[in-house]
Protein backbone atom coordinates (compact mmCIF):
# COMPACT_ATOMS: atom_id res chain seq x y z
CA UNK A 1 0.00 0.00 0.00
CA UNK A 2 1.70 2.87 -1.11
CA UNK A 3 2.13 5.84 2.25
CA UNK A 4 2.27 9.15 0.56
CA UNK A 5 2.20 10.21 4.44
CA UNK A 6 5.93 8.67 4.95
CA UNK A 7 7.91 12.35 5.21
CA UNK A 8 11.41 10.58 6.05
CA UNK A 9 11.22 9.27 2.47
CA UNK A 10 9.63 12.11 1.17
CA UNK A 11 12.13 14.79 2.06
CA UNK A 12 15.13 12.36 1.97
CA UNK A 13 17.41 14.73 0.28
CA UNK A 14 16.14 17.98 1.95
CA UNK A 15 18.89 19.44 4.83
CA UNK A 16 17.56 21.16 7.86
CA UNK A 17 17.87 24.33 6.46
CA UNK A 18 16.22 23.45 3.47
CA UNK A 19 13.00 22.73 4.88
CA UNK A 20 12.97 25.58 7.15
CA UNK A 21 13.67 27.76 4.23
CA UNK A 22 10.40 25.53 2.01
CA UNK A 23 8.32 26.08 5.07
CA UNK A 24 8.91 29.44 5.00
CA UNK A 25 7.99 30.39 0.79
CA UNK A 26 5.21 27.68 0.80
CA UNK A 27 3.36 30.08 3.87
CA UNK A 28 4.02 33.18 2.05
CA UNK A 29 2.79 31.60 -1.29
CA UNK A 30 -0.56 30.75 0.68
CA UNK A 31 -1.06 34.55 0.80
CA UNK A 32 -2.61 35.82 -2.59
CA UNK A 33 -2.30 39.51 -2.14
CA UNK A 34 1.28 38.39 -0.99
CA UNK A 35 1.70 36.79 -4.21
CA UNK A 36 0.00 39.54 -5.99
CA UNK A 37 2.50 42.30 -4.42
CA UNK A 38 5.58 40.14 -5.21
CA UNK A 39 4.86 39.60 -9.08
CA UNK A 40 3.97 43.42 -9.49
CA UNK A 41 6.96 44.39 -7.41
CA UNK A 42 9.33 41.87 -9.27
CA UNK A 43 7.95 43.47 -12.62
CA UNK A 44 8.76 46.28 -11.54
CA UNK A 45 12.00 45.69 -10.33
CA UNK A 46 13.33 44.50 -13.59
CA UNK A 47 11.72 47.53 -15.27
CA UNK A 48 13.92 49.95 -13.28
CA UNK A 49 16.59 47.59 -13.27
CA UNK A 50 17.11 46.94 -9.55
CA UNK A 51 19.26 44.34 -7.97
CA UNK A 52 16.57 41.68 -7.33
CA UNK A 53 18.68 38.65 -8.57
CA UNK A 54 20.04 37.64 -5.34
CA UNK A 55 16.72 37.38 -3.26
CA UNK A 56 14.94 36.14 -5.85
CA UNK A 57 18.02 33.19 -6.37
CA UNK A 58 18.04 32.60 -2.55
CA UNK A 59 14.55 32.06 -2.23
CA UNK A 60 11.85 31.35 -4.32
CA UNK A 61 14.30 30.36 -7.07
CA UNK A 62 16.09 27.67 -5.16
CA UNK A 63 12.64 25.88 -4.17
CA UNK A 64 11.58 25.94 -7.73
CA UNK A 65 14.76 26.11 -10.07
CA UNK A 66 17.66 23.16 -10.24
CA UNK A 67 20.10 26.09 -11.39
CA UNK A 68 21.28 28.95 -13.94
CA UNK A 69 23.45 25.94 -16.03
CA UNK A 70 23.05 22.51 -16.85
CA UNK A 71 26.48 22.13 -14.98
CA UNK A 72 24.65 23.73 -11.98
CA UNK A 73 21.77 20.98 -12.31
CA UNK A 74 24.01 17.58 -12.39
CA UNK A 75 24.27 17.98 -8.25
CA UNK A 76 20.43 17.77 -7.49
CA UNK A 77 20.14 15.15 -10.61
CA UNK A 78 22.51 13.16 -8.73
CA UNK A 79 20.78 13.21 -5.14
CA UNK A 80 17.52 12.58 -6.70
CA UNK A 81 18.19 9.45 -9.08
CA UNK A 82 20.08 7.80 -6.18
CA UNK A 83 16.89 8.02 -4.52
CA UNK A 84 15.44 6.63 -7.81
CA UNK A 85 13.88 9.34 -9.13
CA UNK A 86 14.56 10.67 -12.48
CA UNK A 87 14.88 14.23 -13.76
CA UNK A 88 13.56 16.43 -16.97
CA UNK A 89 16.25 18.82 -17.84
CA UNK A 90 13.73 22.11 -18.57
CA UNK A 91 14.83 25.38 -20.38
CA UNK A 92 12.24 28.07 -18.85
CA UNK A 93 12.66 30.48 -20.57
CA UNK A 94 9.37 32.61 -21.47
CA UNK A 95 8.24 35.25 -23.35
CA UNK A 96 11.59 35.89 -26.05
CA UNK A 97 10.04 36.84 -29.62
CA UNK A 98 12.90 37.58 -32.09
CA UNK A 99 14.32 34.43 -34.24
CA UNK A 100 17.52 35.03 -32.67
CA UNK A 101 15.87 33.96 -29.38
CA UNK A 102 14.31 31.03 -30.74
CA UNK A 103 17.42 29.71 -32.37
CA UNK A 104 19.27 29.98 -29.22
CA UNK A 105 16.68 28.45 -27.04
CA UNK A 106 16.38 25.62 -29.39
CA UNK A 107 20.34 25.09 -29.23
CA UNK A 108 19.83 25.09 -25.34
CA UNK A 109 16.81 22.18 -25.72
CA UNK A 110 19.47 20.28 -27.93
CA UNK A 111 22.03 20.22 -25.29
CA UNK A 112 19.91 19.50 -22.78
CA UNK A 113 19.16 16.42 -25.30
CA UNK A 114 22.99 15.54 -25.54
CA UNK A 115 23.46 15.59 -21.83
CA UNK A 116 20.53 13.03 -21.09
CA UNK A 117 21.79 10.95 -24.14
CA UNK A 118 25.17 10.73 -21.74
CA UNK A 119 23.62 10.41 -18.45
CA UNK A 120 21.11 7.49 -17.18
CA UNK A 121 19.32 10.10 -14.92
CA UNK A 122 18.04 12.29 -17.79
CA UNK A 123 15.77 9.86 -19.78
CA UNK A 124 13.59 12.65 -21.29
CA UNK A 125 13.99 16.57 -22.73
CA UNK A 126 10.44 18.97 -22.77
CA UNK A 127 9.99 21.95 -24.82
CA UNK A 128 7.38 24.69 -25.08
CA UNK A 129 6.47 25.57 -28.80
CA UNK A 130 6.18 29.22 -27.84
CA UNK A 131 9.98 28.87 -26.43
CA UNK A 132 10.66 28.49 -29.98
CA UNK A 133 8.12 30.30 -32.59
CA UNK A 134 6.26 33.59 -31.65
CA UNK A 135 2.82 33.08 -29.82
CA UNK A 136 0.87 35.22 -32.53
CA UNK A 137 2.10 33.33 -35.58
CA UNK A 138 1.10 30.13 -33.82
CA UNK A 139 -2.43 31.95 -32.74
CA UNK A 140 -3.04 32.45 -36.52
CA UNK A 141 -1.90 29.12 -37.70
CA UNK A 142 -3.87 27.80 -35.33
CA UNK A 143 -6.82 29.37 -36.86
CA UNK A 144 -6.12 28.17 -39.86
CA UNK A 145 -5.42 31.88 -40.77
CA UNK A 146 -4.02 32.53 -44.56
CA UNK A 147 0.31 33.08 -43.79
CA UNK A 148 2.02 36.02 -45.72
CA UNK A 149 4.97 34.51 -47.77
CA UNK A 150 7.07 36.39 -44.83
CA UNK A 151 4.77 34.43 -41.81
CA UNK A 152 5.28 31.06 -44.34
CA UNK A 153 8.83 31.59 -44.29
CA UNK A 154 9.02 32.28 -40.60
CA UNK A 155 6.79 28.86 -39.90
CA UNK A 156 8.85 26.89 -42.07
CA UNK A 157 11.83 27.84 -39.72
CA UNK A 158 9.40 26.89 -36.17
CA UNK A 159 9.07 23.92 -37.64
CA UNK A 160 12.33 23.33 -38.56
CA UNK A 161 13.23 23.87 -34.66
CA UNK A 162 11.08 21.53 -33.78
CA UNK A 163 12.36 18.66 -36.15
CA UNK A 164 15.58 19.28 -35.34
CA UNK A 165 14.92 18.88 -31.71
CA UNK A 166 12.48 15.34 -32.13
CA UNK A 167 15.36 14.05 -34.62
CA UNK A 168 18.06 14.91 -31.60
CA UNK A 169 15.49 13.43 -29.21
CA UNK A 170 15.27 9.94 -31.31
CA UNK A 171 19.00 9.65 -32.10
CA UNK A 172 20.05 10.39 -28.71
CA UNK A 173 17.75 7.43 -27.30
CA UNK A 174 16.28 10.35 -25.24
CA UNK A 175 12.05 11.11 -25.32
CA UNK A 176 10.62 14.15 -26.42
CA UNK A 177 7.86 15.74 -24.21
CA UNK A 178 5.93 18.92 -26.33
CA UNK A 179 4.30 20.93 -23.87
CA UNK A 180 1.14 22.14 -24.13
CA UNK A 181 -0.34 25.47 -23.86
CA UNK A 182 -3.14 28.08 -24.02
CA UNK A 183 -5.84 26.75 -26.17
CA UNK A 184 -5.71 28.97 -28.49
CA UNK A 185 -2.51 28.43 -29.78
CA UNK A 186 -2.84 24.27 -29.21
CA UNK A 187 -3.88 23.32 -32.63
CA UNK A 188 -0.95 24.16 -34.38
CA UNK A 189 1.43 22.32 -31.72
CA UNK A 190 -1.40 19.28 -31.57
CA UNK A 191 -0.51 19.21 -35.49
CA UNK A 192 3.32 19.19 -34.93
CA UNK A 193 3.40 16.84 -32.08
CA UNK A 194 1.18 14.50 -34.45
CA UNK A 195 3.85 15.08 -37.67
CA UNK A 196 6.64 14.33 -34.98
CA UNK A 197 4.99 11.36 -34.00
CA UNK A 198 4.52 10.04 -38.17
CA UNK A 199 8.42 11.07 -38.18
CA UNK A 200 9.25 9.16 -35.21
CA UNK A 201 7.12 6.79 -33.54
CA UNK A 202 6.53 4.58 -36.05
CA UNK A 203 8.91 1.55 -34.05
CA UNK A 204 8.54 2.73 -30.35
CA UNK A 205 7.80 5.91 -29.19
CA UNK A 206 9.74 9.05 -28.99
CA UNK A 207 7.55 11.78 -29.34
CA UNK A 208 5.29 12.85 -26.74
CA UNK A 209 2.21 15.26 -27.54
CA UNK A 210 0.68 16.63 -23.79
CA UNK A 211 -2.89 17.01 -22.83
CA UNK A 212 -4.81 19.31 -20.57
CA UNK A 213 -7.49 17.09 -19.39
CA UNK A 214 -9.17 19.84 -17.48
CA UNK A 215 -10.04 21.02 -21.13
CA UNK A 216 -13.47 20.39 -21.89
CA UNK A 217 -12.23 18.49 -25.46
CA UNK A 218 -9.44 16.73 -24.17
CA UNK A 219 -10.76 13.62 -23.71
CA UNK A 220 -11.98 13.19 -27.05
CA UNK A 221 -9.34 14.54 -28.73
CA UNK A 222 -7.59 11.65 -27.02
CA UNK A 223 -10.00 9.21 -28.06
CA UNK A 224 -9.25 10.63 -31.81
CA UNK A 225 -5.25 10.32 -31.13
CA UNK A 226 -5.41 6.76 -30.42
CA UNK A 227 -8.01 6.15 -33.46
CA UNK A 228 -5.35 7.86 -35.62
CA UNK A 229 -2.10 6.48 -34.40
CA UNK A 230 -3.77 3.35 -34.93
CA UNK A 231 -4.88 4.17 -38.47
CA UNK A 232 -0.89 5.19 -39.77
CA UNK A 233 0.12 2.35 -37.49
CA UNK A 234 2.16 4.71 -35.06
CA UNK A 235 2.87 4.20 -31.33
CA UNK A 236 1.20 7.18 -29.10
CA UNK A 237 2.96 8.89 -26.93
CA UNK A 238 1.07 11.04 -24.40
CA UNK A 239 1.81 13.34 -21.25
CA UNK A 240 -1.46 13.81 -19.36
CA UNK A 241 -1.89 16.98 -17.30
CA UNK A 242 -4.61 18.58 -15.39
CA UNK A 243 -3.78 21.98 -16.74
CA UNK A 244 -1.95 25.59 -16.40
CA UNK A 245 -3.57 28.31 -17.73
CA UNK A 246 -7.27 28.43 -15.99
CA UNK A 247 -7.60 31.78 -15.32
CA UNK A 248 -6.58 33.34 -18.20
CA UNK A 249 -8.61 30.68 -20.43
CA UNK A 250 -12.18 31.72 -18.22
CA UNK A 251 -11.19 35.24 -18.46
CA UNK A 252 -10.38 35.46 -22.37
CA UNK A 253 -13.52 33.32 -22.99
CA UNK A 254 -15.82 35.68 -21.39
CA UNK A 255 -13.61 38.47 -23.16
CA UNK A 256 -15.48 36.92 -26.62
CA UNK A 257 -18.43 35.48 -25.56
CA UNK A 258 -17.33 32.04 -25.67
CA UNK A 259 -17.90 28.76 -24.01
CA UNK A 260 -15.41 28.26 -21.60
CA UNK A 261 -12.66 25.31 -22.95
CA UNK A 262 -12.62 24.70 -19.38
CA UNK A 263 -14.58 21.67 -16.97
CA UNK A 264 -17.03 23.61 -14.67
CA UNK A 265 -15.50 21.79 -11.51
CA UNK A 266 -12.54 20.81 -9.99
CA UNK A 267 -14.34 17.21 -9.70
CA UNK A 268 -15.19 17.34 -13.71
CA UNK A 269 -11.42 17.88 -14.16
CA UNK A 270 -10.50 15.29 -11.51
CA UNK A 271 -12.87 13.20 -13.53
CA UNK A 272 -11.27 13.59 -17.33
CA UNK A 273 -7.84 13.51 -16.11
CA UNK A 274 -8.93 9.63 -14.44
CA UNK A 275 -10.85 9.11 -17.18
CA UNK A 276 -7.68 9.45 -19.63
CA UNK A 277 -5.66 7.64 -17.16
CA UNK A 278 -7.94 4.52 -17.61
CA UNK A 279 -7.85 5.09 -21.63
CA UNK A 280 -4.23 5.28 -21.89
CA UNK A 281 -4.27 2.03 -19.76
CA UNK A 282 -6.24 0.15 -21.53
CA UNK A 283 -4.34 0.97 -24.86
CA UNK A 284 -0.71 0.77 -23.48
CA UNK A 285 0.22 -2.06 -25.67
CA UNK A 286 1.21 0.51 -28.73
CA UNK A 287 1.66 3.68 -26.35
CA UNK A 288 3.63 5.16 -23.58
CA UNK A 289 2.45 7.42 -20.73
CA UNK A 290 3.50 10.48 -18.15
CA UNK A 291 1.27 10.92 -15.93
CA UNK A 292 1.90 14.63 -14.78
CA UNK A 293 0.08 15.07 -11.25
CA UNK A 294 0.14 16.66 -8.01
CA UNK A 295 -2.96 14.46 -7.24
CA UNK A 296 -2.28 11.92 -4.57
CA UNK A 297 -5.77 9.81 -5.19
CA UNK A 298 -4.68 9.99 -9.59
CA UNK A 299 -1.41 8.81 -8.40
CA UNK A 300 -3.27 5.73 -6.46
CA UNK A 301 -5.04 5.09 -9.30
CA UNK A 302 -2.84 4.85 -11.86
CA UNK A 303 -0.82 2.56 -9.33
CA UNK A 304 -4.09 0.34 -9.25
CA UNK A 305 -4.48 0.02 -12.83
CA UNK A 306 -0.51 -1.05 -13.70
CA UNK A 307 -1.22 -3.74 -11.01
CA UNK A 308 -4.74 -4.53 -12.32
CA UNK A 309 -3.08 -5.30 -16.01
CA UNK A 310 -0.28 -7.37 -14.40
CA UNK A 311 2.50 -4.67 -15.31
CA UNK A 312 5.54 -4.79 -13.88
CA UNK A 313 5.35 -1.73 -11.42
CA UNK A 314 8.57 0.41 -13.95
CA UNK A 315 7.45 -0.75 -16.66
CA UNK A 316 8.94 1.81 -19.06
CA UNK A 317 5.95 2.45 -20.87
CA UNK A 318 4.53 4.05 -18.05
CA UNK A 319 6.25 7.37 -15.92
CA UNK A 320 5.18 9.29 -12.64
CA UNK A 321 5.97 13.08 -13.00
CA UNK A 322 5.63 15.98 -10.69
CA UNK A 323 7.67 19.46 -10.97
CA UNK A 324 10.83 19.91 -8.75
CA UNK A 325 10.02 21.49 -5.54
CA UNK A 326 6.15 20.26 -4.65
CA UNK A 327 4.69 16.86 -4.26
CA UNK A 328 8.12 15.72 -3.22
CA UNK A 329 5.48 13.27 -0.78
CA UNK A 330 4.45 11.25 -3.85
CA UNK A 331 7.85 11.51 -6.02
CA UNK A 332 10.07 10.03 -3.65
CA UNK A 333 7.21 7.74 -2.10
CA UNK A 334 6.45 6.39 -5.44
CA UNK A 335 10.23 5.73 -6.38
CA UNK A 336 10.62 3.69 -3.36
CA UNK A 337 7.75 1.70 -4.23
CA UNK A 338 9.50 0.46 -7.02
CA UNK A 339 7.42 2.83 -10.09
CA UNK A 340 9.39 4.93 -12.84
CA UNK A 341 9.01 8.60 -10.88
CA UNK A 342 10.96 11.61 -13.28
CA UNK A 343 10.86 15.60 -11.68
CA UNK A 344 11.02 18.22 -13.84
CA UNK A 345 14.09 20.22 -13.00
CA UNK A 346 13.77 23.64 -14.43
CA UNK A 347 17.19 26.11 -15.07
CA UNK A 348 18.07 29.11 -16.43
CA UNK A 349 19.47 32.66 -15.40
CA UNK A 350 17.43 34.14 -12.58
CA UNK A 351 15.84 37.19 -14.64
CA UNK A 352 15.22 34.83 -17.62
CA UNK A 353 12.75 32.36 -15.33
CA UNK A 354 11.40 34.80 -13.51
CA UNK A 355 7.85 34.23 -15.37
CA UNK A 356 8.17 30.74 -14.63
CA UNK A 357 8.64 30.77 -10.91
CA UNK A 358 5.96 33.83 -10.62
CA UNK A 359 3.62 30.93 -12.33
CA UNK A 360 4.36 28.48 -10.13
CA UNK A 361 3.62 30.88 -7.17
CA UNK A 362 0.31 31.98 -8.26
CA UNK A 363 -0.55 28.38 -9.13
CA UNK A 364 0.09 27.18 -5.63
CA UNK A 365 -1.86 30.14 -4.16
CA UNK A 366 -4.69 29.11 -6.03
CA UNK A 367 -4.62 25.48 -5.27
CA UNK A 368 -5.02 26.37 -1.65
CA UNK A 369 -5.29 22.71 -0.81
CA UNK A 370 -1.81 21.88 -2.63
CA UNK A 371 -0.35 24.67 -0.53
CA UNK A 372 -1.57 23.28 3.14
CA UNK A 373 -0.84 19.54 1.67
CA UNK A 374 2.80 20.60 1.25
CA UNK A 375 3.22 23.02 4.60
CA UNK A 376 1.49 19.58 6.44
CA UNK A 377 4.19 17.45 5.57
CA UNK A 378 7.11 19.74 5.73
CA UNK A 379 5.78 20.36 9.65
CA UNK A 380 5.47 17.22 10.25
CA UNK A 381 9.00 15.97 8.94
CA UNK A 382 10.44 18.92 11.16
CA UNK A 383 8.78 17.60 13.73
CA UNK A 384 10.31 13.91 12.93
CA UNK A 385 13.52 15.46 13.48
CA UNK A 386 13.17 17.72 16.04
CA UNK A 387 13.70 20.95 14.49
CA UNK A 388 10.40 23.00 15.24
Amino acid sequence: MLDFNDTKTAFIIKSDRQLKKAKFLFKLVASQSLVKFGKRGSELALRLGLPIRGIVKSTVYNQFVGGETIEECKKIIDEMRTHGVYSILDYSVEGKETEADFDNTMHKIIQTIKFGGEKAGVPFCVFKVTGIARFGLLEKVSARGILTEEETHEWKRVCERVKRICQQAYDSNVWALIDAEESWIQQAIDDLAMEMMEHYNREKVSVFNTLQMYRVDRLEYLEALLQECEEKKLYCGVKLVRGAYMEKERERAAYFGQPSPIQPTKEASDKSYDDGLRLVMENIERMALVAGSHNEESARLLSELIEERGLEKNDRRIWFSQLYGMSDNLSFNLAKAGYNVVKYLPFGPVRETLPYLIRRAEENTSASGQTSRELILIEKEMHRRGID
